[in-house]
């Protein structure tokens, strides 16, 4: 029992990431820190991309977490789970980084899926990069990938509809 409510915490707090980080993504980098987001929509040579602080917003979440949680430096007001919310995050953004910096975009290795749901995730974001700007869009998810039959027919209705610019490439 003493492992299970910990595992528990960290598990949860792996699968609220993924909306935290939809929401984020959808209403924040495509709002007002579009700044931060757009050079990652566009092409680029750059080692870095401004999105990229992103990851240290993330990494300070995850590291405030875990200082809420110690006792070290909370003292006798740590609140426990803390740690273990902390450490949910932290294997987020592993696996996001895994997931969307690497099997995605190929930051870090090459390996283009053939199938499964690997090849899902990959062709969401592809529809996800589909648009130009910040208006509109698909996918704004980085794990949970929607069927991309459906995310086309959603760029589709958002280029009908004005709401979106769409590259010619998408096929939408």
């Amino acid at each position: 029992m003493q492992v299970l409510v910990p595992a528990l915490i960290v598990l949860a707090t792996v699968i609220a990431m993924e909306w935290v980080a939809w929401a984020s993504h959808k209403y924040i980098m495509h709002g007002f820190g579009w700044g931060w987001h757009r050079d990652h929509h566009e092409p680029h040579d750059n080692l870095l991309e401004k999105n990229d602080l992103y990851a240290i917003v993330g990494a300070a979440m995850s590291i405030s977490m875990f200082a809420l949680g110690s006792p070290l430096v909370m003292g006798a007001s740590a609140w426990w789970p803390g740690t273990w919310i902390g450490l949910g995050i932290l294997f987020y953004g592993i696996i996001y980084t895994l997931v969307h910096d690497g099997l995605v975009h190929q930051r870090y290795f090459r390996w283009v899926p053939k199938r499964g749901y690997a090849k899902r995730l990959v062709q969401a974001h592809k529809l996800h990069h589909a648009t130009i700007g910040k208006e509109g869009g698909v996918s704004f998810g980085f794990v949970f990938a929607r069927d991309p039959a459906r995310l086309k027919a959603d760029l589709k209705r958002q280029r009908e509809a004005g709401i979106a610019v769409v590259r010619d490439s998408a096929g939408a």
